[in-house]
């Protein structure tokens, strides 16, 4: 009996910390995933401001070419008008803050777009991060299905031979009692995906097996 007491802990011990790593392996994906949907809202973002900043170029070019065509047409015609001679150095003052203004956009394009390719970059490393997460949780959960089955199965096996060594009414109460402990034990399905438990409180499967634990089993 000492031996399958020991059995009894090493699996409870296992229970639990496959228990444990689940969780932690779920707040990881839930984590990444929500990281993931913030930066592609912030890609959007950006994609959408760089079609405002290229319409924006688009139209300081056409204003930078007229005024280019008002200055050279003022230019030939050679005239000594003043008012000309004003509206001309006005267009070349014009088209020279034009000409910075479109340098600063393209400057703040190209930003832009090194901008959004990194963080196009961040968010496949963070789906690759993630899919790697969820392989984790699901051979974890695997892992504590595994473990709990084969706690189940040791618990039957106790509940066989329990019945097959005692005899009398106290055989029979003994019996009741480990049968249904062992019904307590798998009372509690793993959910992939839910919060299994907080890290403070024990599993259903530990409690029943720290039940167990007394010498009414030795």
């Amino acid at each position: 009996m000492d031996a399958i007491k020991k059995r009894m802990n090493a699996l409870r011990i296992e229970a639990d910390d496959s228990a444990a790593k689940v969780d932690e392996l779920a707040a990881k994906v839930k984590t990444l995933e929500q990281e993931n949907l913030s930066k592609e809202q912030e890609i959007t973002s950006l994609q959408h401001k760089n079609q405002m900043l290229e319409s924006e170029v688009e139209k300081l070019e056409g204003m930078h070419k007229d005024a280019k065509a008002a200055a050279d047409e003022s230019a030939q015609h050679g005239t000594q008008n003043e008012s000309l001679t004003r509206r001309l150095q006005l267009l070349e003052e014009e088209a020279e803050e034009n000409d910075k203004v479109l340098r600063e956009t393209n400057e703040k394009l190209r930003q832009t777009d090194v901008k959004a390719g990194h963080y196009e970059r961040k968010v496949q490393a963070l789906e690759n991060d993630r899919d790697q997460w969820e392989k984790k949780y699901e051979d974890m959960a695997k892992k504590y299905a595994d473990t709990k089955k084969e706690l189940d199965d040791f618990v039957s096996e106790i509940v066989a031979m329990s019945g097959a060594e005692t005899s009398g009414s106290f055989g029979k109460a003994k019996g009741r009692e480990i049968t249904s402990s062992a019904a307590t034990a798998t009372a509690m399905p793993i959910e992939r995906g839910g919060v299994f438990g907080s890290s403070k409180k024990r599993s259903p499967i530990a409690a029943t097996i720290s039940q167990k634990d007394s010498p009414r089993l030795l």
